[in-house]
């Protein structure tokens, strides 16, 4: 166990490698075995823990919370993003406390995801900016989000021809994007985690956020889950819903697939989607894990 000096915020895993550097790496071959955890937090700060002799220390620091982390594997190793509420991304090389670059956002971080070499930055003010990360000191593209509500969650395409990602909102839509102009035709958004005043009102007035949206790895789908304790798969090619969970006790907070997509996790949690006033004694706070049918995750064919 460690611990920050307040609500952490981010977590991940040092990935896997296949093979390791021996002239410069920008990590040192110890970090390639994916036994450590890197997490963010309010505490300002990036923190790594290795699960093979519990150690810790931390790697990365800010002027603000941290709010995301995300390990990034390039052609020449790995290296750590983190993304803050002082409005800068940073890359870290571990042996060095100092970051190797400092990007300037337009806004305060709220969320950021990674599919090398296409790296997505989400910030307030529903500003998106999308990095090519042959080139991780500039933003390739900046715009505005799609969604007129606050960006909650951007999620890069994973096993795609085409390069884009998904965006979340807190008003229960998610808009499909494409990073080429080229595909800007095949954007498009829909609403979701939605639910009727009454049952028989039919009117979806009752409009919860899009707290996760998780590619998989494999076939390409994605999940999206919401503060209304829903989870959906869904086929963005096809644009139809794949699968929905039954409800869960409380707001789901986070969601993600494992490596080959056949283990889907998710968090029960509460999202402060109500405030203070929403955080009530015995509120459900617990991991469950879904063993994935083929049928759930595949791609349909396109109509």
């Amino acid at each position: 166990m460690y611990g920050h000096q307040g609500p952490v915020l981010s977590v991940c895993w040092n990935k896997v490698r296949s093979y390791s550097f021996d002239i410069h790496p920008i990590m040192m071959n110890r970090l390639q075995e994916g036994n450590k955890v890197i997490s963010g937090g309010a505490d300002n700060a990036a923190r790594m823990f290795d699960i093979t002799n519990g150690q810790s220390q931390q790697v990365a620091q800010h002027d603000g919370p941290v709010k995301v982390v995300k390990w990034i594997e390039t052609p020449q190793g790995g290296i750590l993003a983190t993304g803050s509420w002082d409005k800068t991304v940073k890359y870290w090389d571990m042996r060095s406390p100092t970051p190797v670059a400092t990007v300037q956002l337009p806004e305060r971080c709220y969320s950021m995801d990674v599919q090398y070499p296409l790296m997505v930055v989400a910030t307030a003010d529903r500003h998106i900016q999308i990095f090519n990360l042959t080139n991780p000191n500039t933003a390739y593209k900046t715009i505005i989000s799609p969604l007129k509500w606050q960006t909650r969650v951007v999620s890069c395409f994973t096993n795609s021809a085409s390069s884009g990602f998904a965006v979340g909102s807190v008003e229960g839509r998610v808009a499909i994007q494409y990073v080429e102009e080229k595909d800007s035709s095949n954007n498009f958004s829909f609403k979701c985690h939605r639910k009727d005043q009454t049952p028989n009102a039919k009117d979806q007035s009752l409009v919860y956020a899009v707290n996760d949206i998780s590619f998989h790895p494999v076939h390409g789908t994605f999940s999206t889950c919401g503060s209304d304790g829903t989870i959906h798969f869904w086929d963005k090619d096809a644009r139809t819903r794949l699968k929905t969970f039954e409800a869960a006790p409380g707001p789901i907070s986070a969601t993600a697939f494992n490596r080959n997509g056949t283990i889907f996790a998710y968090a029960v949690s509460y999202d402060w989607s109500k405030g203070h006033s929403g955080m009530t004694p015995g509120h459900p706070n617990k991991l469950m894990l879904h063993a994935c049918k083929d049928d759930e995750v595949k791609r349909r064919p396109k109509k």
